[in-house]
């Protein structure tokens, strides 16, 4: 895309924003730190980054060519459940519920996602995430409970963590394939993370490569069963 062509990606990115009904901080911090930035540039004044636009068309699953020109379909080809899931979901099946347990499996045995649901919930200020997983025993607690069900939605810039916030941290093998939900913080040495419980009962950090990451979900929140 040239730079021309970028000058037009802020209203049609508002255009998606107000669409989805959500808010800057909830379209936009997934993929960047600094979200106020943003608001500048849905409204014109500023023209987003080349890197910058890459990580929002790849996260959103938008159609490129419908960003850069006004032209065709608003999201890309295999990815229009996308489109049909976070425009539609008032009046079709909404967000998959998966009842496992993440953490009894490894990253390389199975992609939990592709697991079949049990149902779908459609509940607005979720309507955006991946799936619904049920919550297991009590590390998180009290954030979250067990028997609780949180949401999640995974990020394509593993860079761009909110620290303090909760997590669905998949590693690889060089973490023996570790699969948990924790709070993550900042750790003092570049390129490492910590993985806190929020039960201060579980004493004791996780200390853990950021390349080991293979995949991370943020949570969103969380619903108990009798809101279902």
């Amino acid at each position: 895309m040239t730079d021309n062509q970028r000058k037009n990606f802020g209203p049609r990115l508002k255009e998606i924003r107000l669409a989805k009904k959500m808010t800057l901080q909830e379209f936009y911090s997934p993929i960047a730190k600094h979200v106020n930035n943003f608001s500048p540039i849905e409204n014109g004044s500023r023209m987003i980054g080349k890197r910058l636009s890459e990580d929002v068309v790849k996260h959103y699953h938008i159609n490129e060519t419908w960003l850069a020109t006004g032209v065709g379909k608003i999201f890309s080809g295999e990815d229009a459940f996308k489109e049909l899931r976070t425009n539609h979901t008032e009046t079709q099946q909404g967000v998959p519920f998966i009842n496992i347990n993440p953490s009894d499996f490894s990253s390389g045995e199975l992609n939990f996602l592709k697991e079949k649901p049990e149902y779908y919930v459609n509940f607005r200020p979720f309507n955006d995430c991946d799936a619904y997983l049920p919550v297991y025993g009590d590390s998180m607690f009290p954030k979250y409970s067990s028997g609780e069900i949180i949401a999640i939605r995974e990020l394509v810039n593993k860079d761009i963590i909110q620290w303090g916030e909760a997590y669905l941290v998949i590693a690889d093998e060089s973490a023996n394939n570790l699969t948990t939900v924790k709070l993550l913080f900042e750790h003092t040495t570049p390129g490492k993370i910590v993985l806190r419980a929020a039960n201060p009962d579980y004493k004791g950090d996780t200390i853990l490569d950021k390349s080991a990451i293979k995949r991370l979900f943020i949570v969103k929140g969380k619903i108990t069963r009798n809101q279902l």
